[in-house]
């Protein structure tokens, strides 16, 4: 059974009012499978593994006294869960939280996990959980800022005309030997998909396989920057482009898009099992 919240049922491009009481109803969950789908991605065999790894940087509640408290909060969202979170529902439910009391921050975290939890399965018949990380002011100067780690792609000199996900730009080369590297950028740009406000972003891809064109790669990431969707499938579609297109042998593609109202997003896919990357802010985030 999947939900039938549709982006524009959302409350993104609206005026909302702010809930500083907890209200778990703000949450939002937008069904992947429409998305998915239009990429050839089925239900049930994902091509790939991975998570979405937020980061919120406005948790505030109060303790039993009355004294208001705060915390960065990290979290994991496995790319198997059948919803995600549409961004501002989640800034409105982490809003409500302001003038909530909470024994203490576990009671905090153990109340985010559930609520979130629950919104990314709802209308499956599977269950599981949300990862929840909540970072007090006590250890915020051990958050480190590190950019994405590989050959920098933005150092070439290329031509840029199309400003849609266009493809046919990726090659490979099968005639020469398999190579393993790590390719970045910082020109990957994106659009809402509901309001049309500009989504910025980081990519890093790491494969092993027939040798990527770099400016053929390059001139793909830049075709995203008048596309409209959300950060997790423009992350999925990049994957699943290179993926046909190229035939590593294997792939990743993170993808750490700037904060929105105290809101950073950060897809991570790959074709094998691996340990998450560390959720560490790169500069512009």
């Amino acid at each position: 059974m999947s939900l039938d919240n549709t982006p524009e049922q959302s409350q993104l491009g609206r005026a909302s009012a702010y809930a500083d009481q907890y209200e778990p109803s703000l949450l939002f969950p937008i069904a992947r499978a429409m998305q998915r789908e239009a990429m050839g991605i089925k239900e049930g065999a994902l091509p790939f593994f991975g998570a979405d790894l937020w980061t919120a940087f406005e948790l505030s509640w109060l303790n039993p006294r009355g004294k208001p408290q705060l915390a960065i909060a990290h979290f994991t969202v496995p790319c198997e869960t059948p919803n995600i979170i549409e961004s501002k529902s989640f800034k409105l439910y982490l809003n409500s939280f302001n003038s909530s009391v909470f024994v203490d921050q576990d009671a905090v975290r153990e109340r985010l996990r559930a609520d979130l939890s629950e919104a990314v399965w709802r209308g499956s018949d599977r269950k599981g959980s949300v990862g929840v990380k909540l970072v007090s002011p006590a250890a915020f100067e051990t958050e480190r800022v590190h950019e994405l780690d590989g050959l920098d792609l933005d150092r070439l000199d290329i031509e840029c005309t199309r400003y849609q996900p266009a493809p046919e730009l990726l090659a490979s080369d099968t005639t020469q030997p398999p190579v393993t590297e790590t390719l970045t950028s910082r020109l990957l740009k994106s659009n809402c998909l509901v309001t049309g406000q500009p989504d910025w972003g980081s990519v890093e891809i790491r494969y092993s396989g027939p040798q990527i064109d770099q400016a053929g790669l390059l001139a793909y990431i830049v075709s995203f920057r008048n596309h409209n969707e959300f950060h997790e499938p423009c992350a999925e579609r990049i994957f699943t482009d290179i993926w046909h297109r190229c035939l590593p042998n294997k792939l990743a593609v993170y993808a750490r898009y700037t904060r929105r109202g105290g809101l950073d997003i950060n897809p991570f896919r790959t074709s094998w099992p691996q340990a998450l990357p560390e959720n560490v802010r790169t500069a512009r985030q």
